[in-house]
């Protein structure tokens, strides 16, 4: 059976400057028309800084819609959305929220944020042979810069303290591809 929808009409309903909404009407496979709310974002990267005695670079930051602190990898949006290479989409972030660059760079893949509604893709890297330079965060962007041991932060992940998505796929695909 063909599973696939198709649009029959889009209308945007909002417009911001990472996101913009769609409610499209669709085809379904029975023939019948349902609506489909879409958020259409540029993409993001998130980036496991592990140095060479297994310490983790994280960042802890105020998320607004869920009302929380969370302890997350350095991570952002890619400015110029699927235009902006990803590996130096991962480079500025981690420069930016930690002051940290790498040497050497493994890209783990993508991740999607929540299919169901959104089109967002969070590209993956580890980061190693770090060297400190200096952070140099976005006007509006307040975080901390937090380490930890790995295995710690597996371990938080395992137990539910650390939550975020893209934090979570890329410890836990870091664990693997390292044996960790």
């Amino acid at each position: 059976m063909d599973l696939r929808e198709e649009m029959v009409s889009s209308e945007t309903i909002f417009q911001g400057k990472i996101i913009k909404v769609t409610l499209d009407q669709v085809r379904l496979p029975n023939g019948s028309v349902a609506s489909r709310e879409v958020v259409y974002h540029p993409g993001g990267v998130a980036v496991l800084a592990l140095d060479e005695d297994k310490t983790v670079y994280l960042v802890k930051q105020y998320r607004y819609p869920i009302q929380q602190m969370l302890l997350e990898l350095p991570a952002g949006k890619l400015d110029h959305g699927a235009e902006e290479n990803v590996l130096l989409g991962a480079q500025r972030e981690l420069s930016e929220e930690t002051g940290l660059e790498a040497a050497k760079w493994t890209y783990l893949g993508h991740t999607l944020a929540s299919p169901g509604f959104c089109d967002e893709a969070l590209h993956m890297y580890l980061a190693q042979d770090l060297t400190r330079k200096g952070q140099h965060l976005d006007e509006d962007e307040f975080l901390d810069v937090v380490t930890m041991p790995f295995d710690e932060l597996v371990k938080q992940v395992m137990d539910g303290t650390v939550t975020d998505g893209k934090t979570v796929s890329t410890t836990l695909k870091v664990k693997v591809l390292l044996g960790l």
